[in-house]
């Protein structure tokens, strides 16, 4: 899964995308000091398969991961070149999701790019850039498919479908909320890869007076929840300062700072459990003595598709599952407890994988 972190200068995007990733990229306070987008790998911390490395005396553990790309501050008139956004809205394309971090909190020694805290004309800047952005990407497309039109009925079919897409963006709309007709329509569509259809999270960065009831008393925070609750979108609050003074701590430490602060979670915890909820994504773990992993899938992936991810050929040649809930797994204390107490199913090719199902697959190629 790959998310790219956005938002304009100074709102405390780098920072939180250093704490984050403990990737370091350079924060300072002007804009655009993040020029080529930082890339950081996060494991995605999962309780499970440390009780499994202990059970099967594993020799390694390898959790799911996340890629976050820190993407360049955006400015207005970035889809026009300005600041550095052509190259920032390159990056985004590759996404899976977007992380928007807005800014919620007063600071006299940060300055905010248009001068005041107002976090929805933040959000409306932002997607008014990737809006024209998504606009230029269907003209492009317009003036290639209305030379293929005249003779060619796909072509046409498709032109009609950009133009009225162009419309709906041209009202400000984002391209989330427009309906394709059909199926030709829904591959179309797809194939656009438009920035305003991806799912975002937005990342509130509060100040830590704010932290501790989650928001609740800021007016910023709140505007931004009746936003994404209307839009479909995704929230969660962090103060970016102090997730940089968590990613400087041990383990043991990091549970004793956020008790302290009385915290249950970090902010990476909160991100990843809200990208995994707004993408619709769960893990299956595959567990032995030479290594326990964990791997990510869309919910409603059955079991060939899921076994895809390991190889291709766990695919093309599957024969059947062997599955095992996580929870009757550890209640029953071994694999073979389980097997005896008749808990470790056969599965075939519609079998729809659970999260935290542990599989092991047959296959013949």
């Amino acid at each position: 899964m790959k998310l790219g972190i956005v938002g304009l200068p100074n709102v405390g995007k780098s920072t939180l995308f250093n704490s984050l990733t403990k990737a370091g990229a350079e924060s300072a306070n002007y804009p655009f000091c993040t020029i080529d987008p930082n890339v950081g790998v996060v494991t995605v911390p999962d309780e499970r398969l440390n009780v499994l490395g202990k059970m099967y005396q594993t020799k390694k553990i390898i959790p799911a991961a996340i890629e976050f790309v820190d993407i360049a501050g955006l400015v207005k008139g970035a889809s026009k070149g300005e600041g550095l956004g052509n190259q920032f809205l390159a990056n985004i394309r590759e996404v899976d999701a977007i992380v928007h971090v807005v800014r919620c909190f007063e600071d006299s020694n940060i300055v905010h790019v248009d001068g005041s805290i107002e976090p929805l004309r933040d959000i409306e800047t932002i997607n008014l850039e990737l809006i024209f952005s998504d606009i230029e990407i269907l003209e492009r497309r317009i003036a290639k498919q209305s030379k293929l039109a005249r003779n060619d009925k796909s072509a046409a079919k498709e032109v009609d479908l950009l133009e009225r897409l162009k419309a709906h963006l041209e009202d400000g709309k984002l391209a989330k909320s427009f309906e394709p007709a059909d199926e030709d329509e829904k591959i179309w569509f797809a194939e656009y890869n438009l920035l305003t259809g991806k799912p975002v999270i937005f990342a509130a960065n509060v100040s830590e007076e704010d932290l501790s009831d989650d928001g609740a008393a800021n007016k910023g925070v709140e505007k931004v929840r009746e936003y994404a609750a209307a839009e479909g979108f995704e929230v969660f609050v962090v103060c970016a300062q102090i997730e940089q003074e968590i990613a400087e701590l041990e383990e043991d430490e990091k549970k004793m700072f956020l008790e302290d602060l009385g915290l249950a979670e970090s902010g990476l915890e909160k991100l990843i459990r809200a990208s995994y909820h707004l993408l619709g994504l769960i893990s299956y773990l595959t567990a032995g003595e030479p290594e326990v992993r964990a791997w990510t899938i869309k919910k409603g992936t059955k079991a060939p598709q899921a076994a895809g991810k390991i190889h291709t050929d766990f695919e093309r040649g599957f024969i059947r599952a062997e599955v095992v809930a996580y929870d009757d797994l550890i209640s029953c204390g071994s694999y073979t407890a389980a097997k005896e107490k008749g808990l470790v199913g056969l599965e075939g090719k519609e079998y729809v994988v659970k999260d935290g199902d542990i599989m092991l697959f047959r296959f013949n190629v």
